[in-house]
């Protein structure tokens, strides 16, 4: 199973990822070791997605980064 997953960040900043292991993922942001969201610092999770398969995943990722999608995600309120 894939999940579809947004970040927000201290800037406000939304980063939107898909990923088969959430938990690995979310480990690497924190690490450092994703170069999109390395110097970003602290950050949310704001949204999750499940989606039965990759092509279904890509094609939510694929809506949560366009201008509609992240429209929405930057109206969620949240206190870092």
């Amino acid at each position: 199973m894939y999940v579809v997953y947004a970040l927000k960040f201290i800037d406000n900043e939304i980063y939107v990822g898909m990923t088969d292991g959430l938990e690995e993922r979310i480990s690497e942001h924190k690490k450092g070791r994703v170069k999109s969201t390395k110097n970003k610092g602290r950050f949310k999770i704001i949204y999750v997605e499940k989606c039965l398969d990759r092509s279904s995943a890509r094609a939510r990722e694929k809506y949560w980064k366009s201008g509609y999608g992240k429209a929405i995600l930057k109206n969620i309120q949240i206190f870092l």
